[in-house]
């Protein structure tokens, strides 16, 4: 094999693909990334088995065509160093690779290519189709709420249900809930599927900020993400979603209208007393024009105060800190509504008007 080509698209490339090469495995092929060429050019693909990605054509002049499989870190990190506009790559019979660029040349060994794992086959018939912004605030905005625990599978992943014109994205870790939605291209087949938060975290990094595309196919057992070309493929979690939507109750005895930037500071200044901020609860008192939190540990204690514009009866309740706040964190509106019906019952983040995203935080006794 045999190719030359720009030296930035090929690193770009590798950045892209190195989001699925698994980093603890005792399979050495799984360290690397395929390189297969074609007619114009060639495409690269990482996995781990259960996420794989591989690039769009990347246009190269094709000496002699073939295939290898380079070891990721040490790939990248020779592409990243070396200075020049465009990259050689030449592999003999042997898996011997050598990289030519600028002045610099490296000669590293390579596996067969034939010995890389083929990613799993997703049959493209019916597309969903969204922006990729939309999807990768969607994403970034709930993936911290997907538990850690892996005795329960189906919370380790989000929630991906559309239906009509319209996409959710949830994640729950029993003891808080994050929904966001967006619109899709208009289906008349609905879909639920569990997608893996190592999956999503990854594809967040690569989804563009822009008007682009991206078009989900869905089956049994995979997910698949075309990005302009890029494909990611995916596993699925088996087994059923717990049905979060029961637990968004209009209903409410309280309700706060507070200034998000203010709230949180407060929050995290009210923190600052302990040396575990996840393991002290924040009290909230409640009054009708104003929020008092108070924190109190063997260090000391902590009060704050903030105007807000509250409705309703008053309330004293507790919570975690640090849920509240990476609530707070993933929203972007100035103004945020806080509902309460009593303190042993959860407390729903929403915007001042609508419902495009939620948040669902238990609170703690007290």
């Amino acid at each position: 094999m045999k190719l030359t080509c720009d030296r930035n698209t090929l690193l770009n490339g590798i950045n892209i693909v190195s989001k699925a090469v698994s980093n603890r495995t005792t399979l050495p092929i799984l360290e690397c990334i395929l390189l297969k060429t074609y007619d114009d050019g060639f495409k690269m693909t990482g996995t781990d088995l259960e996420l794989g990605i591989k690039t769009a054509l990347i246009d190269a002049e094709i000496e002699k065509p073939g295939s290898v499989a380079l070891e990721a870190k040490i790939f990248f990190d020779i592409i990243r160093r070396v200075e020049g506009e465009t990259v050689c790559i030449t592999c003999d019979d042997n898996n011997a690779v050598i990289l030519s660029c600028g002045k610099s040349e490296f000669k590293i060994m390579g596996q067969s290519g034939d010995d890389f794992p083929e990613i799993p086959t997703v049959e493209q018939s019916f597309a969903y189709t969204l922006k990729q912004k939309d999807l990768r605030e969607m994403i970034t905005e709930t993936i911290f709420s997907i538990a850690l625990d892996e005795s329960k599978p189906q919370l380790t992943g989000e929630l991906i249900e559309i239906n009509g014109n319209q996409i959710n994205i949830v994640a729950v870790d029993g003891y808080r809930i994050s929904y966001k939605r967006a619109l899709v291209s208009e289906t008349k087949i609905p879909v639920k599927v569990i997608v893996p938060g190592k999956t999503l975290k990854e594809i967040s990094k690569i989804l563009s900020q822009d008007e682009d595309n991206v078009d989900l196919y869905i089956t049994d057992k995979h997910i698949l993400f075309d990005l302009q070309g890029n494909i990611i493929v995916s596993r699925l979690i088996d087994g059923d979603f717990i049905k979060y939507d029961q637990t968004f109750t209009e209903e409410f005895k309280t309700r706060v209208i507070s200034d998000r930037a203010d709230l949180i500071a407060s929050l995290e200044r009210a923190s600052l007393i302990s040396r575990d901020a996840r393991k002290v609860p924040v009290k909230i008192d409640i009054q009708s024009d104003k929020m008092i939190i108070t924190s109190q540990t063997e260090m000391g204690a902590a009060y704050e105060e903030i105007k807000i514009d509250a409705e309703g009866d008053t309330l004293k309740i507790a919570f975690n800190p640090k849920y509240l706040i990476d609530a707070l964190r993933a929203i972007e509106d100035d103004k945020i509504s806080m509902q309460f019906n009593t303190a042993l019952s959860p407390c729903i983040i929403k915007p001042e008007e609508g419902d495009i995203y939620k948040y669902l935080v238990l609170p703690l006794r007290i």
